[in-house]
C-alpha cells in the first residue's frame, strides 16, 4: 500500500468516526499509537472534519452573533492547530529522509509532503460530502446530476494528487528531490505581531 493510500484510508476512518455522532464537540478517540504517523494523520483529519462542520454552522443566517463570534475564534484556533500539525508531519518526513544523499541536480518541490497530505485530507472530506449530495433523492434531478459530475472531478483529483504525493516521496527517497520546512509564521494569533492585539496591551 502506498503512503497516499494509507493516508486516505485513515482519513476515511476519521470521517466515519466523526459522523457516528456528527457533533463538533465529540471528543476524539484516536485509535492509533500515540505519536505514530498514523496517529498524526488521524488527528489531522479530525481537526479538518470538525472545522468543516464549524464552517457550516457559522454560515447559518439565523445564528446568534455571540455564538458566531465564539465559533469564529474556535475556527482561528483550529487553523493554528492545523498548521502546527502539518509542520509536525513534515518533521516526520525530514527525519525519514535525513540520511538520503541528494543528487547534485536535486530540486525542491513547490510544496512540502505534509502540505500535499493536508490537501488530500480536505479532498477526502469533499468526496464524502459530495457523495451524500449526489445520492440525495429529495433534490431535483439536475442538481443530483451536477453533484455526480462534481464527485467525478473530485475522484479524479484524488487520483492525481495521490499519485503526485507518492511520486514526490519516491523522488525524495532516491535523492532526486529534497525538502525544507518553512514555518508559516502566522501573525494574527501572535499578541506581539498583530497590531490590534499589541495595541490593546500597550506594547510596541
Amino acid at each position: 500500500m502506498t503512503f497516499s493510500q494509507e493516508s486516505f484510508e485513515i482519513f476515511e476512518r476519521s470521517i466515519a468516526d466523526y459522523h457516528k455522532t456528527d457533533n463538533v464537540d465529540t471528543p476524539i478517540a484516536n485509535p492509533y499509537k500515540e505519536k505514530s504517523i498514523e496517529f498524526y494523520l488521524y488527528l489531522k483529519n479530525w481537526i479538518d472534519t470538525v472545522q468543516w462542520h464549524l464552517e457550516d454552522i457559522i454560515r447559518d443566517p439565523q445564528i446568534d452573533p455571540v455564538q458566531a463570534l465564539a465559533i469564529k475564534r474556535r475556527i482561528d484556533r483550529s487553523n493554528q492547530d492545523r498548521t502546527d500539525l502539518v509542520e509536525l508531519i513534515d518533521s516526520y518526513f525530514l527525519e525519514k529522509f535525513s540520511k538520503v544523499k541528494t543528487l547534485p541536480d536535486a530540486t525542491i518541490n513547490t510544496e512540502s509532503p505534509a502540505w500535499a497530505v493536508d490537501r488530500l485530507s480536505i479532498l477526502a472530506l469533499k468526496i464524502f460530502h459530495m457523495k451524500i449530495e449526489a445520492e440525495r433523492t429529495d433534490t431535483p434531478a439536475d442538481q443530483q446530476q451536477r453533484c455526480r459530475e462534481k464527485l467525478s472531478v473530485l475522484l479524479e483529483q484524488k487520483k492525481d494528487l495521490s499519485g503526485a504525493i507518492d511520486m514526490l516521496l519516491d523522488d525524495m527517497a532516491a535523492g532526486r528531490k529534497y525538502m525544507k520546512v518553512y514555518k508559516q509564521m502566522k501573525m494574527y494569533n501572535d499578541p506581539s505581531l498583530n497590531p490590534v492585539l499589541y495595541g490593546q496591551n500597550g506594547s510596541k
